[in-house]
């Protein structure tokens, strides 16, 4: 489990500044949700720890490692991955195999024949064992075009616990998904917590309040509070700003 610590972030599109002085820590093995209302930069904060955004400028330590200047590839290569948003899913291939091709990105195979790595029983062990931890490895021969919307969202963390990552940004997860599909996933989120440090970036707030560690509110590109989900549900500020809109009637009492 890693943690990671963002000292003074900012980005901007011309003159839209969409992060502005951000500074954050992530503590090692805790599930940290980031929420704010639409437009606060939640997103763009999700591209520039996982590397598809360069930064203007700042610090993002990682592992207490500087990785400012790496790649998106070489963030993954750390250990600091990233899912929901940006989706690798191949719907002609089976379930078991989009999960296999994860793992063979992970030991850095070459992709140049897609086929043959369903052959492979090693990999296709480790997939199962992925498949088996989202409650999918009944549905390893499915094509994955052939999955419900909800178990379209378990592949792709499926996929995403693949890459074996210390740091998970998750963006949205739940996006999509209603009744049992968010009861199963939000179960399986928990079911993570304490093996691997998650960032999750959520709209829903009753599964924000049930599975956050901590959570930090970002409004117009700066944290203006960080603390317990209890500590969040009672900040004067952070309701004035955010939570004493709308939102504010979907979070738990």
């Amino acid at each position: 489990m890693s943690g990671l610590s963002v000292r003074n972030l900012n980005k901007s599109y011309g003159a839209l500044r969409v992060t502005h002085d951000l500074s954050l820590d992530i503590h090692p093995g805790e599930l940290h949700a980031i929420i704010g209302p639409n437009g606060a930069g939640k997103t763009t904060l999700i591209t520039q720890l996982s590397g598809q955004s360069p930064s203007d400028s700042g610090e993002i330590l990682f592992d207490g490692r500087d990785i400012m200047r790496l790649s998106m590839p070489e963030r993954v290569h750390l250990g600091l991955a990233r899912s929901f948003q940006i989706t690798s899913i191949l719907p002609k291939f089976t379930v078991l195999e989009n999960v296999a091709l994860a793992v063979q990105a992970k030991d850095g195979s070459s992709f140049r024949f897609f086929r043959a790595v369903a052959q492979e029983a090693r990999l296709n062990a480790r997939a199962m064992e992925f498949l088996a931890q989202v409650s999918l490895d009944q549905s390893a021969d499915l094509p994955a075009s052939a999955l419900s919307h909800g178990d379209h969202r378990r592949l792709e963390l499926a996929m995403a616990l693949a890459s074996e990552p210390k740091l998970l940004l998750l963006d949205e997860p739940l996006a999509g998904t209603g009744g049992q599909d968010a009861e199963a996933l939000v179960d399986l989120l928990a079911a993570q917590k304490g093996r691997i440090t998650i960032v999750l970036i959520e709209h829903d707030m009753g599964a924000v309040f049930s599975l956050a560690d901590r959570i930090s509110v970002l409004v117009y590109g700066e944290i203006i509070a960080t603390g317990t989900p209890e500590e969040i549900r009672n900040n004067a500020a952070v309701r004035a700003a955010y939570l004493g809109d709308e939102e504010a009637e979907e979070i738990p009492c």
